[in-house]
């Protein structure tokens, strides 16, 4: 329901008080309004509670600070004193006439303009509180996606249009103290609406935390970049969970241009062959090596790719044998010093239908193509393994014992065809003690609150794991339940 309007508040007191300029009707802890009106600089020494008293007599919201309750009774009073005289008050003035909403605005007294900002200011602080515990909330509507970062400039875009079209018309008011309304928000820390970005992978969110664990912060952790003239490649890894939706999102060119990779590998990018020329015609310029393969049993389904500015020596498709590559999960590229697989491992299933075939014949074939290729070069593997490979890389490893992608079964599997095989997992041998995921379902919001998986990896053949400079996450980017990594390789 809306505020009444202040003259109704009026009446209705009137009405139910019987006549205030007769009498010294007081409140149940003994507080005379009448006199109030006379002497309003008695509200300060008022109680909180006497405050509220007086503020639900007069019909006006009896929420916020001290401060906010006496500010709010204060013009209320001096509106009543003012209109009894015959006076505009002054402070009509501060109202932009120019920017107001709507002609209501234009004759907002100062007692209404207080109410509407404390109320407006108490919502709003409301909602960021839920925010803070994980809850969805009008804030995000304010800004494009619900896991994006919301920034003391975001808001300062935003919130006007926002409050004054989603609040109910009780509570908006003129642009003018909206802008007092958008600063209040802003400055109440511990509303979870703050001048700095909200980080929630900055947070340790584990349910099992070890002593010494850090959550991941890629701003104090990355590796500073390498010295001007140091030869190096900038190699990217993002599972997109369907490459159209997020170029049409318009996110993808964005990402690219601020991460000027020389190498991107793509996964789960749910393109069918016909689709794959018209994609190659939209992509980023100075990209075009790209390379692609889609699933045929399944359309629509898996799929990844490998886009670069470097042209590579050969090119190979899936794992060589048929059973495993009709689902367009694998895509090899050789370059001068080594080769680089751009993988997407099958996922377990729903009720693991799939753990046997992952574990006796997708991990073990992978596993042998990576050996043959090492004889030659160096290999480095990226892209969704599927695997949570220890405690450190899932929030809640007692909970999902058996869900696929953190079963013994697959935990064991990947160390035995990979890790003991000699590669390294660069992110884990960089970051020993970092709690950092890649991966936060849709379904409960995990992106949120940080409760997410390490999915995503870099592994490298153990020769060339000293040529790693950096290995990284970049948990800010989305659009998709997985956010991309990074490795920088020097040459």
């Amino acid at each position: 329901m809306g505020r009444p309007r202040i003259a109704a508040a009026s009446s209705s007191i009137s009405s139910s008080n019987g006549d205030t300029s007769k009498g010294g009707e007081k409140l149940d802890d003994g507080v005379d309004i009448q006199s109030l009106k006379s002497d309003i600089g008695r509200i300060q020494a008022m109680t909180v509670r006497q405050l509220r008293l007086v503020a639900k007599n007069f019909g006006i919201p009896a929420r916020g600070s001290k401060n906010d309750l006496v500010s709010t009774l204060k013009c209320f009073l001096e509106d009543e004193k003012n209109e009894s005289m015959g006076h505009v008050p002054s402070e009509i003035k501060s109202i932009n006439l120019e920017q107001s909403s709507s002609p209501r605005d234009a004759t907002h007294s100062c007692a209404e303009v207080s109410i509407e900002k404390t109320a407006m200011v108490s919502e709003v602080i409301e909602i960021g509180q839920k925010r803070r515990r994980g809850k969805p909330s009008m804030i995000d509507s304010i800004v494009d996606d619900p896991g994006a970062v919301i920034t003391k400039e975001k808001l300062s875009t935003k919130l006007h249009d926002t409050l004054e079209t989603k609040l109910p018309p009780a509570k908006r008011c003129g642009s003018s103290h909206i802008v007092e309304v958008k600063e209040e928000v802003i400055a109440a820390n511990g509303a979870g609406l703050i001048s700095e970005p909200i980080e929630p992978w900055t947070m340790l969110a584990h349910k099992k935390p070890q002593q010494g664990w850090i959550p991941y912060n890629p701003k104090t952790m990355r590796t500073p970049p390498l010295a001007d003239g140091t030869k190096s490649l900038k190699l990217i890894s993002w599972n997109v969970n369907g490459l159209k939706a997020l170029l049409k999102a318009d996110r993808f060119f964005g990402f690219a241009q601020k991460e000027n990779f020389d190498v991107l590998c793509l996964q789960e990018t749910k393109l069918q062959d016909k689709d794959v020329e018209k994609i190659k015609q939209c992509l980023i310029a100075g990209y075009e090596n790209s390379f692609w393969t889609c699933s045929v049993s399944k359309l629509g389904y898996s799929g990844t790719a490998i886009i670069s500015r470097l042209k590579p020596l050969s090119v190979r498709y899936g794992l060589g044998i048929t059973d495993h590559d009709t689902e367009g999960r694998l895509v090899t590229v050789e370059f001068d010093t080594f080769y680089l697989i751009c993988g997407y491992v099958p996922n377990s299933g729903e009720g693991l239908r799939r753990l046997t075939y992952r574990i006796t014949q997708w991990d073990p074939s992978l596993s042998s193509y990576m050996e043959e290729l090492e004889k030659s070069k160096p290999v480095i593997l990226t892209g969704d393994l599927n695997c949570a490979h220890q405690e450190i890389d899932i929030y809640n490893p007692a909970g999902n014992r058996r869900s696929a992608g953190f079963t013994d079964e697959e935990r064991e599997s990947f160390e035995l065809n990979f890790l003991s095989k000699g590669y390294i997992d660069t992110f884990r041998r960089q970051h020993p003690g970092v709690v950092g995921y890649t991966y936060w379902g849709y379904r409960h919001g995990g992106r949120k609150t940080n409760k997410g998986w390490r999915l995503d990896y870099f592994l490298v053949s153990e020769s060339i794991a000293n040529k790693v400079h950096d290995s990284y996450i970049l948990p800010d980017v989305t659009g998709s339940d997985h956010c991309p990594i990074g490795l920088i390789l020097k040459l």
